[in-house]
């Protein structure tokens, strides 16, 4: 079974960055896609960026193309989320995911494992 645990969340101001990591554990890591998603009270979690097992493929939800940032170190099995340029609409829990298959993807119904999540808050 595999085990996504994220940490580096926390409270920031308006203007600040951030670097979120997710750590796996219990699979094999560099097989597979991995994405971060968002929940903010009372919306749907949403898409916020995925990687390919390589790296070589990124892709980000409109509303964080040039201010975040995935990456991925297989020999950690952990990927990262650098968020630069945080606004208050940033706030929400942060998931990371996981997706056994090869096929880059932005909806939430491909990922198979899921971490607990870590909060964000940006103030004004």
């Amino acid at each position: 079974q595999v085990q996504l645990v994220e940490s580096g969340g926390g409270l920031v101001q308006a203007g600040g960055s951030l670097r979120l990591s997710c750590a796996a554990s219990g699979g094999t890591f560099s097989t597979y896609v991995m994405g971060w998603f968002r929940q903010a009270p009372g919306k749907e979690r949403e898409f916020v960026a995925t990687i390919s097992w390589s790296g070589g493929r990124t892709y980000y939800a409109d509303f964080v193309r040039g201010r975040f940032t995935i990456s991925r170190d297989n020999a950690k099995n952990t990927v990262y989320l650098q968020m630069n340029s945080l606004n208050t609409e940033d706030t929400a829990v942060y998931y990371c995911a996981a997706d056994r298959s090869s096929v880059v993807s932005t909806a939430r119904i491909d990922y198979d494992y899921w971490g607990q999540g870590t909060q964000v808050t940006v103030s004004s």
